[in-house]
């Protein structure tokens, strides 16, 4: 979709105020908003908001839009007589579109260098040891998510700050979990689906496993990411290097 003649001179109201005002806009609904914009929007658009000449979705600024609803209108119906074509979108996707473009107009615009691919191909499948614990292209580790598509699916200055701050980019399709079984075997993976009664993973090593809650000893939906942090593994440099790289994943077409 393309908001051509949308942005100007309107600040937007800052997040934290706007998700106060009765909203309800909860974590969930930016990533499923980034999701469909990633995958919708982005390719006119660009992962940032600003591939279209003098639109920036990022900036903060709208012109034809001085409500959420009306912002939440215009992305399904777009505008007539302009390239932005109406989107297909149900109301719920629509309002998490919107989350996501009101927390890109907050989040930080600066800060990652110029990076070079090949540099940090290099680095990924060496220094940066990224394969032990990714999977890229059908090969690699189970440990983390699988990085064949990232470019399509997270901003530079998202990628930059999962590398230096992981802990900060745990969404909940990636979400580690732990499990220790009745006889004691500790078993760690990624979080498939989980409900009062079953929970099910992918273990480290690829294997698909599912358990019954109450045949469990202690299970754990881990908060914190079992990545380290690359900012005193990497310099300033390599880490823009790798920022470069992983943006250019971006899957089978």
């Amino acid at each position: 979709m393309s908001f051509h003649r949308v942005w100007a001179c309107i600040p937007l109201l800052a997040f934290a105020a706007w998700a106060q005002d009765g909203h309800g806009v909860t974590p969930a609904d930016i990533q499923r908003g980034g999701q469909i914009f990633l995958t919708t929007c982005a390719s006119c658009h660009g992962a940032n908001g600003d591939a279209v000449s003098g639109v920036d979705l990022g900036s903060g600024k709208l012109r034809r839009v001085q409500t959420d609803r009306e912002l939440m209108d215009l992305v399904r119906k777009g505008i007539p007589g302009t390239p932005m074509p109406p989107g297909n979108y149900t109301d719920d996707q629509a309002f998490a579109i919107v989350a996501y473009l009101r927390s890109m107009a907050n989040a930080p615009r600066s800060g990652v260098g110029a990076g070079d691919a090949v540099r940090g191909k290099a680095i990924f499948e060496g220094k940066g040891q990224c394969r032990s614990c990714h999977r890229l292209n059908e090969e690699g580790g189970f440990t983390g998510p699988d990085l064949s598509a990232i470019g399509g699916a997270r901003r530079p200055v998202e990628l930059q700050r999962a590398l230096v701050d992981p802990n900060s980019q745990i969404r909940d399709a990636n979400r580690p979990v732990r499990a220790v079984t009745l006889d004691g075997k500790e078993i760690r993976g990624t979080l498939l689906n989980y409900d009062a009664y079953s929970l099910q993973m992918r273990d480290t090593s690829g294997r698909l496993r599912a358990f019954q809650t109450d045949k469990l000893r202690e299970y754990e939906l881990m908060k914190t990411s079992p990545m380290s942090s690359y900012q005193d593994k990497l310099s300033a440099q390599e880490i823009a290097d790798l920022v470069s790289y992983l943006g250019t994943l971006r899957g089978s077409r």
